[in-house]
């Protein structure tokens, strides 16, 4: 990436899954997250270049609501330490202002302290 990174990701004490909303497929499991983009660890490769309308489960017990839905490209996909599994980094390209306090705060209060 040419770009450095401006914020610092933050890995959770969860994997928490996120489905591809119009499929209402498991794209895969939350591995580190900001409110800029996040990083999935999933079975498939999931394809580069495309945008999908997430939709993040929230951990029961932390929130009212059980899940967000927000945007996200997918920007670089490649193997995981694990050979049976592919990380993927995506943009989230549209949040409301609701979605990025829920991340904020999901970040605050599930991320590990690093």
């Amino acid at each position: 990436m040419s770009k450095s990174r401006v914020l610092k990701r933050r890995h959770l004490i969860y994997y928490l899954e996120v489905y591809d909303l119009e499929s209402g497929n498991l794209l895969g499991h939350l591995v580190d997250i900001t409110t800029r983009g996040i990083k999935l660890i999933s079975k498939e490769k999931i394809p580069l270049n495309r945008t999908y309308v997430l939709k993040l489960k929230l951990p029961q017990g932390y929130f009212q609501e059980s899940e967000i839905h927000f945007e996200g490209k997918t920007l670089w996909s490649s193997n995981d330490v694990n050979p049976d599994f592919f990380d993927t980094g995506l943009e989230v390209t549209s949040l409301s202002l609701e979605e990025r306090k829920i991340l904020r705060q999901l970040i605050e209060q599930l991320g590990f302290n690093d």
